[in-house]
């Protein structure tokens, strides 16, 4: 199934009119406002929202149908307005055939208090290609999941629990998939007793049907020109079976401490969305600063991975992307320590196609990656028929003030010269019944006692092999890869160095501030195997010949500063695992409960290191996860501890 911006026509009284699904937008047959009228009251009302919110820490809402947003903005709104509103809310909304940016702007047009919020949404509203996109609102506490796909297919997709159900607005006749009982007890999955659920569809069908999956409905009055839409709650007088959980379950203990081993953005990312959760987490490390190893480079390059299936490390990247930029956006000054420039993707040595319907100028890819233009070839002194990527939603990062503004947040502490040389479970022993374990203790090399805490999560690179065999964990395949780049400052104006990020072969990143100094960073070298951060001179050259291959021009601009030594080499070691997909979860959730492991990002840690901390940190808070359930399940340690 491709997706794409559906073909919203708008009629002369300002109604919205798509054909794809006959009156898509009208609501139940109504005369045409009838949708766009209700869809700012039924839902909040029927599910008694915001009373039903009222001082709770979070609330989440699942939607069948996003069609313009009116829900989403008036739920918005109303939590906006509301002093009493949860901490955060979470709004999981599943759309086929999604709106353009638009398309939203003008389905407010009769309410103008929503105009801003839509403006705000539409903002961020382009790329929408079949999987999740995760949007963060008012710093974080208002977050978007809209599942781009049918129905069915994004349901499965899901673990969490509901606490109010928005049930897509079509007639069985419209719509039959949304209403047959594989669905709805799909939806029911997602449900706990008591989920609130409203819809205004009232056809007798649909409230059998919604009966027969545990729903009990009623009818109550409805706004004009609906007489009447359905209400209630999943209360079902049998005891439901729940489907495969996610690979973490959610914490059920009242301890929120954790640990965290390594201060690299792994690290750093899984202590900053566990704090922002409530945690109090100790974040300890063998150095005496933060992203004193891999994540000590200058800057990185931020940008999808692409390939002509839209293979799942595409699909991961292109999650990790829009997690990092949100961060980076959220914590650092644009410019100085991350630039949203896009990157130019040069098609060297088999190099990746994309998917041949990104060409279309229409199609959602397109919006991410399509063939770079002539303005960008010549701003990177590249031939105009020369292949190359263009990556729009791409950028770069300084990595180590990324790390310094997580570990600041509140709820975290940072302890250096901290070497953990082994983990130790202390089961909980019982007297009386009651529980005084203190669950995982970090020893140094001569055993003394670093820190404790019920939960652990081991983000230490290569370290991790070391810290997880102290645990009895069989070994995960990691391996260490040692990079070596270049940087210095930038050049005199005017030069040749292209404005924007350029990967392919190697990558090389201008005007990045490195200790005030604009700068160039240039890399890498690759050695496989290699467990020390050691500078080789052959490194070094090997870079500079990446770029004469990648960026001629820039490099014979360049030539007389490297040549003159003051281009400075920095290395480090990365940890890769063979089938190139990061490690995110609990090894062995049975037998050494609390412990947990992200890392395995290689050379995407820039990309994929707040991706993998948000999904970490939303398994184990329960919450609606920033990716499919399938790719969390490709995440996991098991895949790689199953014995072959």
């Amino acid at each position: 199934m491709t997706a794409f911006a559906s073909p919203v026509h708008w009629l002369p009284d300002g109604t919205p009119h798509n054909p794809r699904f006959n009156d898509r937008y009208r609501g139940d047959g109504d005369d045409g406002r009838g949708g766009i009228l209700q869809a700012r009251h039924v839902f909040l009302d029927s599910c008694e929202l915001p009373h039903a919110w009222s001082e709770a820490p979070s609330w989440t809402i699942l939607e069948t149908g996003f069609g313009l947003g009116l829900n989403f903005l008036a739920t918005w709104q109303a939590w906006r307005a509301d002093p009493q509103a949860p901490h955060h809310l979470h709004y999981v909304a599943i759309e086929a055939w999604p709106p353009t940016a638009d398309d939203l702007r003008r389905g407010v047009a009769a309410y103008p208090e929503l105009a801003p919020l839509a403006q705000e949404l539409a903002q961020r509203w382009a790329g929408l290609l079949p999987g999740f996109h995760r949007m963060a609102f008012d710093e974080g506490r208002v977050q978007l999941t809209l599942c781009i796909g049918e129905v069915r297919a994004m349901l499965r997709e899901l673990r969490f629990e509901a606490d109010s159900v928005y049930l897509d607005g079509f007639t069985p006749a419209l719509n039959p998939d949304m209403w047959d009982p594989h669905t709805l007890k799909a939806v029911s999955h997602l449900c706990r007793r008591g989920t609130r659920v409203a819809t205004w569809t009232i056809a007798r069908s649909v409230r059998d049907a919604l009966a027969q999956t545990g729903f009990i409905v009623e009818k109550v009055p409805g706004l004009p020109p609906k007489r009447d839409c359905l209400r209630g709650r999943w209360d079902p007088p049998w005891s439901p079976r729940r489907p495969e959980p996610a690979p973490v379950a959610p914490w059920a203990g009242a301890d929120r401490r954790a640990l965290v081993i390594g201060a690299g953005l792994a690290g750093a990312s899984a202590a900053y969305s566990l704090a922002r959760r409530g945690w109090q987490v100790t974040v300890l490390d063998r150095a005496g600063a933060p992203a004193a190893g891999a994540s000590g480079l200058p800057a990185g390059v931020v940008a999808p991975h692409v390939s002509s299936d839209d293979r799942l490390l595409s699909q991961l990247s292109r999650n990790g992307v829009m997690a990092t930029l949100a961060r980076a956006a959220e914590l650092l000054p644009e410019g100085d320590g991350w630039a949203a420039s896009g990157v130019l993707e040069r098609r060297l040595k088999g190099s990746r196609e994309l998917p041949a319907d990104w060409l279309d100028p229409a199609s959602p890819g397109h919006a991410w990656s399509r063939p770079a233009d002539a303005a960008q070839h010549s701003a990177a002194t590249l031939p105009d028929d020369s292949p190359a990527h263009w990556h729009a939603r791409g950028g770069w990062v300084c990595a180590p003030a990324l790390v310094a503004a997580m570990l600041a947040a509140p709820g975290i502490i940072w302890r250096g010269n901290a070497a953990v040389a082994a983990l130790r479970l202390d089961r909980p022993q019982t007297e009386g019944g009651v529980a005084d374990g203190r669950g995982w203790t970090a020893l140094s090399a001569d055993y003394t006692v670093l820190a404790q805490a019920p939960l652990v999560v081991v983000a230490a690179g290569f370290d991790s092999v070391d810290l997880l065999t102290s645990t009895g964990v069989p070994a995960l395949p990691l391996n260490p890869l040692r990079g070596q780049l270049l940087w210095g400052p930038m050049p005199a104006p005017p030069h040749l160095l292209p404005p924007f990020p350029v990967n392919g072969l190697g990558n090389f990143i201008t005007g990045v501030p490195v200790d005030g100094t604009p700068s160039w960073v240039l890399g890498s070298s690759f050695e496989r195997g290699c467990r020390e951060a050691v500078l080789r001179d052959a490194d070094s050259q090997e870079v500079v010949a990446k770029l004469a291959e990648l960026l001629p021009a820039s490099a014979a601009a360049l030539a007389p500063q490297i040549a003159s030594g003051a281009a400075r080499a920095w290395a480090a070691v990365r940890c890769t695992v063979p089938d190139r997909l990061p490690v995110v979860g609990a090894p062995d959730a049975t037998a050494l409960p609390g412990l947990f492991v992200s890392t395995g990002m290689g050379a995407r840690g820039m990309t994929l290191a707040v991706l993998c901390g948000e999904l970490l940190a939303a398994q184990l808070a329960g919450e609606p996860l920033p990716v499919p359930l399938r790719m969390a399940r490709a995440l996991a340690p098991q895949r790689l501890l199953r014995p072959s």
